[in-house]
């Protein structure tokens, strides 16, 4: 073998560059080798340089090849879709030797596909921009899904050019770019680019190399997908066992709360064992309210919120009778809310069956005091034996209230009748309840309700009759108006005063209604000189001793003459210089004493009616002090 085709072998040997295989042509040309030696050298040349690049194709391949297994068997142990897309878009930089690298993934819902994953990209424009099916070179490969590649994008007339894209492009400084579609199956899920900023041609194998490496990722991607939504279903079924195994505790726990009213219903349990019994098992505090119970009273028998309570009505037949309310548990699932409802529920049968007993008491107490307005002859004895057994004081002073309820608006449904009935019954319910609690006795008469209540410790008829009125109203939630009599002092030893009271009260409501008062609560001695026509008893004493009584009793202990200067003020027509010659003092002296009064009675007092009311006092003070002497 000649020593040249020794050195080619030598040089194929150690991988020498292309340049080194000229050099045995020189040596040989400068030694003065003839033509047909320099032809077998050129020959040998050509020959070492095809075997040179055949071993360097596959030295190429087989790196290409070690790389995209390397890069499967990595992508094959990802879990997270967010780290697989990282490591597709860094290998396909790396494989193909490009300056950028990224990826784009459709979005069927919006129709186009959106940048995902960037490496390399210094552009924020170019990492959000999105492509419209068939624009740009990633919309055509998303589009056709086939790969693309364009030597320099700008020049490319095969795709269509957007001033969005082109803009994105454009600031990136990209030239150069393959795109290859992400498949599964017949389906593309995105496009995976490598791309320069300086004009490059993409040989056929480097293509290759992008496709099969993209498939593997499209295999990666649909695999991290599958055990997200695997992990997703994984979490969604342990959620749902937990919500299983907690909702069965509750479903549990509700047996046990049902089983518990069944039993306390059957013994004769009281609504306070009812709250013990659902706070145990609710592991809150329950209790029970006669109080208004708020948003739950329109909640259609449903426990509502209220703040960090919650609260369920206890209503029957449309009335509200009071509130279950827990304590210490915000948050309350649906079963437990449930059983706060059976509870109310129970509640209100309890209520019911406690109440259909308290109305054969009432009916009792109302059957007494028909008998005293009606048939005041009956004998006392058997009388005070009656109401001994209801519970009822008959040597305490006693007052008559008349009640009804008064409604401003008329009966847009025209049915008065029947509405007037169920609001007398819903008031001598009322009425009744509120004359058990009292001692006192109640019975449904002349459209309204009569009621014979004792008088507390230093309370009087006045007194009695708003704190009805409150006490009614606020039970129906409908305006009551209350008229009183004065107290009756012997009940049983004249049972006819009984019949007189209840007239006054009775005048005493209507002028209260006329006076337009409805809804109040109001006694003879609430009405001024009204009430001394009202009163039965005529007590012109006590109407004076309320109206003018303080300056009286001022002029007694001062000595002074505050009530004859009153009578001159009036019957000068209240003018103070008129007052003065009257009285034959300085008009200085008339308005300290005018000033004076009005301490004494109030500011109000030269007002229409309480100068009307004034002068008759004074009028009636006079005759009785003309008829006794002093």
């Amino acid at each position: 073998m000649p020593h040249e085709h020794v050195s080619y072998l030598e040089l194929l040997a150690r991988g020498a560059a292309t340049e080194a295989y000229d050099r045995p042509v020189l040596l040989a040309r400068a030694s003065g080798a003839g033509p047909e030696a320099l032809a077998e050298l050129e020959e040998a040349k050509q020959l070492a340089l095809r075997v040179r690049a055949e071993l360097e194709g596959r030295r190429r391949r087989e790196a290409e090849l070690s790389a995209l297994f390397a890069t499967a068997h990595d992508l094959a142990g990802l879990r997270d879709l967010d780290a697989v897309l990282r490591a597709i878009v860094q290998r396909a930089r790396s494989l193909l030797g490009t300056e950028v690298a990224y990826l784009s993934l459709n979005d069927p819902a919006a129709g186009d596909t959106y940048m995902r994953v960037t490496e390399g990209s210094v552009s924020a424009r170019f990492q959000q921009v999105r492509l419209g099916m068939g624009e740009g070179l990633g919309g055509l490969v998303a589009q056709t899904a086939r790969p693309y590649v364009t030597e320099d994008y700008f020049e490319d007339p095969r795709f269509q050019h957007t001033r969005t894209i082109d803009a994105a492009v454009r600031d990136e400084g990209l030239v150069a770019i393959l795109g290859v579609p992400l498949s599964i199956g017949s389906q593309v899920i995105g496009v995976l680019f490598a791309a320069d900023r300086r004009a490059r041609v993409f040989e056929r194998e480097q293509v290759a190399l992008l496709g099969s490496f993209a498939a593997h990722a499209a295999v990666a991607i649909d695999t991290a997908n599958l055990l997200a939504e695997t992990r997703t279903a994984l979490a969604e079924l342990e959620r749902a066992n937990g919500i299983i195994r907690e909702h069965s505790a509750v479903i549990e726990r509700a047996s046990e709360v049902h089983d518990r009213l069944s039993e306390l219903v059957l013994r004769g349990g009281g609504v306070h064992d009812v709250a013990d019994a659902v706070s145990e098992v609710l592991g809150g505090t329950v209790e029970f309210t006669e109080t208004e119970a708020g948003p739950a009273r329109r909640a259609d028998g449903h426990a509502v919120r209220d703040g960090d309570d919650w609260v369920a009505a206890v209503s029957a037949g449309g009335e509200t009778l009071g509130a279950l309310v827990l304590h210490g548990q915000p948050e309350l699932d649906p079963v437990d809310q449930r059983t706060l409802e059976r509870a109310a529920l129970v509640t209100s049968l309890l209520l019911l069956a406690r109440r259909s007993a308290g109305e054969a008491e009432q009916r009792v107490r109302g059957e007494l005091l028909d008998d005293l307005l009606d048939a005041p002859d009956r004998d006392r004895r058997l009388l005070r034996e009656r109401a001994a057994r209801l519970r009822t004081d008959s040597e305490a002073p006693h007052v008559v209230l008349a009640a009804r309820i008064d409604r401003a608006d008329g009966d847009p449904d025209g049915d008065a009748g029947r509405r007037e009935s169920a609001d007398r019954q819903r008031l001598w319910s009322a009425a009744s309840h509120l004359a058990a609690t009292r001692h006192g006795l109640a019975s449904a008469r002349d459209g309204g309700t009569v009621l014979l209540l004792p008088l507390g410790p230093g309370e009087s008829a006045a007194d009695l009759a708003r704190q009805t009125a409150r006490n009614l109203g606020g039970t129906l939630r409908e305006p009551v108006t209350v008229g009183a009599s004065a107290p009756v002092r012997t009940l049983l030893d004249r049972p006819d005063q009984v019949a007189v009271a209840y007239e006054e009260a009775r005048r005493c409501l209507d002028v209260l209604v006329l006076l337009h008062r409805s809804g109040q609560g109001a006694a003879a001695e609430d009405l001024g000189f009204l009430g001394l026509l009202l009163a039965d008893g005529r007590d012109i004493d006590g109407f004076v001793d309320r109206t003018v009584g303080q300056v009286v009793g001022y002029d007694r202990r001062r000595g002074t003459d505050l009530v004859r200067t009153l009578e001159a003020y009036f019957a000068s027509g209240m003018s103070p210089a008129r007052t003065k010659d009257e009285l034959h003092v300085h008009v200085n002296t008339v308005a300290q004493r005018l000033e004076r009064v009005g301490r004494l009675l109030g500011p109000d007092w030269q007002s229409p009616a309480r100068a009307l009311e004034i002068q008759l006092a004074l009028r009636l003070h006079a005759m009785s002090a003309a008829v006794t002497g002093r």
